[in-house]
């Protein structure tokens, strides 16, 4: 089950990322980036940017601390689905995610800001939800970690090993079930953002081709 639903979210997550950077031109998966930009900007004095890039960076904490309130008190009230709440939650946010790019003239004037706010939101929201869910073993908005598990795994495949002349020497044997789940992981991911891309691509031909 935890498997499926990574799978799922990881699929959304892609295409969010993907949509959201045809829309705002800037990922919001990504936290590393935007730290790196925010001490970039610092150490260039560029104080609006710094205060750009720190708001997204405090939606995505605070996503996630959401994430964790709504979990937490599913659990201390003993719902049937303590995780019902953050994934019905998002799914109104991407309601009106969709709702702000339905007009991209509007969006490009005045809410470009507030959309990577609510993306950031948005992607805290979902991996700490399934970070809490699969006990920390599972995370779906981005793929740093995971990239790096898959190539940990790969080394563990083909390591040789040789005969060993110390009985208390293990064999390096990959972890092959977590070598597909993050495989698995990665190629949702991807596919997501395909979908993403394309789906947005659609939306913003057809408004174009409206207003001519």
């Amino acid at each position: 089950m935890n498997r499926r639903l990574g799978f799922s979210l990881a699929f959304v997550a892609g295409a969010e990322n993907a949509g959201g950077y045809l829309a705002v031109k800037q990922y919001t998966s990504h936290m590393g980036g935007i730290v790196s930009a925010i001490a970039d900007e610092a150490v260039l004095g560029d104080v609006a940017l710094v205060l750009a890039g720190i708001g997204p960076l405090i939606s995505f904490l605070l996503g996630a601390a959401c994430s964790a309130v709504l979990v937490n008190w599913g659990g201390r009230q003993r719902l049937h689905s303590q995780y019902a709440s953050p994934l019905m939650l998002e799914a109104a946010l991407l309601l009106c995610f969709g709702m702000v790019c339905s007009d991209l003239a509007l969006r490009d004037t005045l809410f470009v800001p507030a959309t990577v706010v609510l993306l950031c939101f948005i992607m805290g929201l979902q991996n700490a939800m399934i970070t809490k869910l699969s006990g920390a073993e599972i995370r779906t908005a981005h793929m740093t970690g995971i990239v790096t598990d898959i190539g940990i795994e790969l080394g563990k495949l083909f390591y040789w090993n040789m005969l060993s002349d110390d009985p208390a020497s293990k064999p390096v044997l990959a972890n092959r079930e977590r070598l597909k789940v993050d495989s698995g992981m990665l190629a949702s991911f991807f596919a997501g953002g395909m979908t993403g891309a394309l789906g947005f691509k659609h939306v913003d031909g057809a408004g174009n081709h409206s207003i001519a």
